[in-house]
């Protein structure tokens, strides 16, 4: 009889955090106010200039077991706390009180074991940021965010995974919520939807990938219970990124393209976040979403041409509809209009000049449109100019620290500033 000896002999902690902190003012608007750029239901695309404090606090737990005559299993246990608030400033000399709320969040707390026993399965359980590759420039994860409560497995290349994302927001954030009551009392309850996923890489020469996906999405049917009754629903998606190296005179140049189609309940994406799950537009007569859909097209790519100059840039088209046949507004489960159709085209660059080790200039170009329903397009131009301390003294796009001077200007189209096409308009009708 033979077997391994599995010894825990120690673990190592690391800590890691994300986050801005910074001031700002708007020279033009009404108090000097500041507020963010970017067209309404846009998110960060666009360009997160402007973008308001957060933290993120990551602790982790390492383990690497002393195995006898086997390779280790790395096994990994971590947490993120986010900290952020909804209205002003949060660090400093004020508490959450006087702000009218300070959020906390917990988006991430799951376990990871890789390469278990030496072999080249893994799997993860728990809730995690689970997403691959995005545009840095808008914080856009454009094609595979699968960030959820769930678990999963890989084996080499190939990945499979279960999620269940919910809400269980009171005030009721269809559909993933009905209203149960039990003993006289009336409470929100979750309409879970489970999304199965496969993820599949394809390593070619020059280490240029293409990576293939599909999910399926499915809610089941209300409960008895339920004071109102929703139909089961389901839905997919399929999507392809290829991956490429570039050749250029300092490594790490990269471009990258993408396309992604989702149908019925799995045609999420708006406001700049990517999620499948999270439904776009309004429900046909039956409560359903069998009509609608989403296709994603992504074009991002990094040029490190020499030491003095880098370029980052993307393109980024979104067409959604709703389960409604209404190409503008429809009745939502709550009773609420909402749009059900949407168009998004967005381009941006980057621009990094080194002038010193330690001191970079960036600047950024951006173009938005926004179009929502019948309404005619909202669209915008954004130009900002950033000189940027970089203490570690490296003339690399990724490295960090930044301690930026941020000088950001926009121009709204006609109807993007007649109907208050963003944060900053809706204080300030300005052009």
């Amino acid at each position: 009889m033979s077997y391994s000896q599995v010894v825990i002999t120690n673990s190592n902690f690391s800590l890691g955090t994300t986050g801005r902190i910074g001031v700002g003012l708007s020279p033009n608007g009404e108090g000097n106010m500041w507020k963010p750029l970017n067209l309404s239901g846009q998110g960060s695309l666009g360009g997160r200039m402007e973008q308001n404090d957060y933290i993120d606090i990551l602790p982790a737990i390492h383990f690497t077991p002393k195995i006898i005559g086997k390779d280790s299993t790395n096994v990994t246990f971590q947490m993120r706390l986010g900290m952020y608030s909804a209205n002003g400033q949060f660090v400093g000399n004020v508490s959450s009180r006087s702000n009218n709320g300070l959020t906390f969040i917990l988006p991430e707390a799951y376990v990871e074991a890789r390469n278990i026993m030496g072999s080249k399965w893994s799997a993860w359980a728990g809730s995690r940021f689970r997403r691959y590759d995005d545009i840095h420039i808008s914080d856009y994860f454009y094609f595979d965010d699968h960030s959820a409560q769930g678990f999963g497995v890989s084996h080499k290349n190939t990945e499979l995974s279960m999620l269940m994302p919910a809400s269980s927001d009171s005030t009721g954030v269809y559909p993933y919520n009905y209203e149960v009551t039990v003993a006289g009392a009336t409470n929100p309850a979750i309409r879970q939807r489970m999304v199965w996923i496969g993820e599949h890489s394809i390593i070619l020469k020059n280490n240029n990938i293409i990576k293939l996906l599909g999910e399926f999405h499915y809610v089941s049917a209300s409960s008895k219970n339920a004071s109102k009754n929703y139909p089961s629903d389901n839905g997919w998606v399929a999507g392809i990124k290829y991956n490429t190296s570039l050749k250029t005179a300092l490594p790490g140049s990269f471009n990258q393209l993408s396309a992604r189609y989702g149908s019925g309940i799995a045609n999420g994406g708006d406001n700049g976040n990517t999620f499948t799950w999270a439904t776009y537009g309004a429900p046909d007569l039956e409560g359903k979403y069998t009509n609608a859909y989403s296709f994603t097209m992504v074009e991002h790519f990094l040029l490190n041409l020499s030491q003095k100059f880098s370029i980052n840039g993307y393109g980024v088209f979104t067409k959604s509809k709703g389960g409604s046949s209404s190409t503008d507004k429809a009745e939502y489960f709550n009773g609420n209009q909402l749009y059900n159709q949407k168009m998004d085209f967005v381009v941006g660059f980057r621009s990094l000049y080194y002038i010193t080790n330690w001191l970079h200039l960036m600047e950024e170009v951006h173009y938005a449109v926004r179009k929502d329903g019948d309404n005619p397009e909202a669209s915008m131009w954004k130009f900002s100019i950033v000189p940027t301390i970089v203490p570690l003294g490296k003339r690399d796009p990724w490295s960090r620290p930044h301690i930026r001077l941020v000088c950001t200007m926009a121009r709204y189209n006609d109807y993007a500033r007649n109907n208050n096409y963003s944060p900053f308009l809706q204080v300030n009708q300005k052009r």
